[in-house]
């Protein structure tokens, strides 16, 4: 088996250091996929950026609060938030294992949940430990139908017996496991039925079930008759042919193209592999239609920040806070921040990101991370080496060329088609 090792590092991962670059040229295709998708012993990059300690929610424990504990609390709230999603953007730059951190970050664009809505970053934190400790797909979909973020996000908690929220129920159906049009209005009102009961608790590690809120009678789902609950209705459409393919649709346009369908021949393949989620990506990428996709994904916000800060050596915890902070408000101002995708749906993918206000947040965002590299003498052959961009094309060399300035030479390199684009 033959293929780009370079396409393959930008994609599985969050963008490969000239040193990765060249062991895994050195080492063959084969050789690199395996080691991404099955990396042995620990992370050891990610001990280096350990999950914070948060402590309880800012606002449990305050039955009656008075104005001034309740802005006290708030305030709280918005600095946990603010850490976690410095902290996951180190883990996501440090990390040595980065096929699993993109993987992480897959599932959380999928199950997308945001703590601009649910507030309390230790449910979000809960939920990511989820998304990361899942042995699989089965697992995962079964432990988030009871996520205390996913069921406040998605008003899970104002759905009981005689009047069901069907907003959890509906997005099961068409944004996590099946797709849009394989359900019925039917279907999702009685799905809805079955996921009555559950309430998120401040003081409670774990939501609660309340038997008196769940509707325990029978439901007709999907053609199916039971006295179906949130898990055996998760069991009914993991069984289903169309879940597997569902994700692997989604993988292939976060992995692959966002433009292109997925051929049927991988859809079948990677179905096959389901539920393990590496081995389905595996399939994607040993299949020749993948190399096919280069030159056609543009890159994310969060990818493009943490592949320059990788291969530029910079982290965000080596940072002074407000330092690091500016980094984080340009990327709210992206449009891409960690724990707060901007609807359930999760984020755009390709042109929405080419923006002219996005170009202009973008350089001044490169402007910053060329300044703390600090760079000595580069040339352009320097820079696409150092970012690890195959070439540049004629009209950007010509570019590149005339300038003389170092930092300004990053600047342009991390703003070029060539670096946005994988």
């Amino acid at each position: 088996m033959t293929g780009d090792v370079a396409l393959l590092l930008r994609r599985a991962g969050f963008g490969p250091t000239a040193a990765e670059l060249a062991a895994a040229r050195q080492s063959g295709y084969p050789e690199t996929l395996s080691g991404l998708l099955a990396p042995l012993g620990p992370d050891v990059g990610a001990t280096s950026s350990p999950v914070p300690k948060l402590g309880p929610d800012p606002h449990a424990n305050l039955p009656n609060p008075t104005r001034a504990q309740h802005i006290q609390a708030d305030i709280k709230r918005k600095a946990q938030a603010e850490l976690i999603q410095r902290w996951w953007l180190d883990r996501m730059t440090v990390a040595s294992h980065q096929a699993v951190e993109k993987l992480v970050f897959f599932w959380h664009g999928h199950w997308a949940t945001s703590v601009d809505k649910v507030r309390s970053a230790q449910y979000l934190l809960t939920q990511h430990r989820t998304l990361r400790g899942a042995r699989d797909i089965v697992d995962l979909a079964h432990r988030m139908i009871v996520d205390q973020a996913l069921i406040y996000w998605l008003d899970g908690q104002h759905n009981k017996k005689g009047a069901p929220n069907e907003n959890l129920a509906r997005e099961l159906f068409e944004l996590f496991l099946l797709g849009i049009g394989q359900y019925t209005e039917r279907d999702v009102r009685e799905a809805g039925r079955a996921l009555t009961g559950w309430l998120t608790v401040l003081e409670e590690e774990a939501p609660v079930f309340d038997r008196k809120r769940h509707d325990p009678g029978r439901k007709t789902i999907l053609g199916q008759t039971a006295k179906f609950d949130a898990h055996s209705l998760v069991n009914l459409l993991l069984t289903r042919p169309e879940c597997p393919r569902f994700i692997a649709t989604r993988m292939w346009f976060r992995y692959a193209s966002h433009s292109e369908p997925i051929p049927e021949r991988v859809r079948e393949k990677m179905a096959e592999a389901f539920p393990a989620p590496m081995a389905m990506l595996r399939a994607l990428f040993e299949d020749e239609s993948f190399g096919a996709t280069a030159h056609t994904l543009v890159k994310q916000p969060v990818e493009w920040l943490v592949g320059a800060m990788r291969q530029l050596g910079l982290r965000i915890s080596g940072l002074p806070v407000e330092t690091a902070m500016d980094i984080v408000h340009g990327m709210r101002a992206l449009g891409q921040l960690p724990f707060a995708p901007p609807s359930v749906g999760g984020w755009p993918a390709g042109t929405a990101w080419l923006t002219s206000a996005a170009a202009q947040v973008r350089m001044n965002l490169a402007g910053k991370l060329a300044g703390l590299h600090q760079p000595g003498r580069l040339t352009p052959e320097d820079v696409a080496h150092i970012l690890c961009v195959d070439g540049w094309t004629d009209r950007t060399y010509k570019v590149l060329r005339d300038v003389k300035d170092p930092r300004q030479l990053l600047v342009l390199g991390l703003s070029s088609p060539e670096y946005l684009v994988t």
